[in-house]
């Protein structure tokens, strides 16, 4: 493959790049508005450069509003990640929360629910971004 600039192998690349799925994991806490989630998904892409493919958020998280408003305010398919597979991405988490290990038994949210939507093999992108009682990391295969 050819990775010269101008050549061929380096636009292949950028190709993938741009078309990479881009996985915006979500921690929220009580009382969390979708605008805040939505603010930080927006900063999280702002610091990557790239643009957010779907969301995911902690299956214990499913009744908080907040998360399907701000899905549907930013267009994006909201996938929710179970307590085993959260557990599973832990030792990949480059953030820890005591607060969150206290109140939930996991220790790295936002950044669980990235990796493990994102699939196996993933990578962080952007580590843990706090907000207005919300959180973001980013994620792609």
């Amino acid at each position: 493959m050819d990775s010269s600039p101008g050549g061929r192998g380096g636009d292949a690349e950028v190709v993938a790049e741009i078309g990479a799925d881009i996985v915006a994991g979500i921690g929220c806490r009580p009382g969390c508005v979708a605008e805040a989630v939505v603010a930080l998904v927006r900063r999280a892409e702002a610091v990557s450069g790239r643009r957010v493919t779907r969301l995911a958020a902690p299956e214990f998280r499913r009744d908080a509003a907040a998360l399907a408003e701000a899905a549907a305010a930013l267009g994006l398919p909201l996938a929710w990640v179970g307590r085993e597979a959260l557990l599973a991405v832990q030792p990949r988490c480059v953030t820890r929360s005591a607060a969150a290990a206290r109140h939930t038994g996991i220790a790295s949210v936002a950044e669980g629910c990235a990796l493990a939507a994102a699939g196996e093999g993933a990578r962080l992108l952007v580590a843990r971004v706090d907000g207005d009682k919300a959180s973001c990391a980013l994620a792609t295969h």
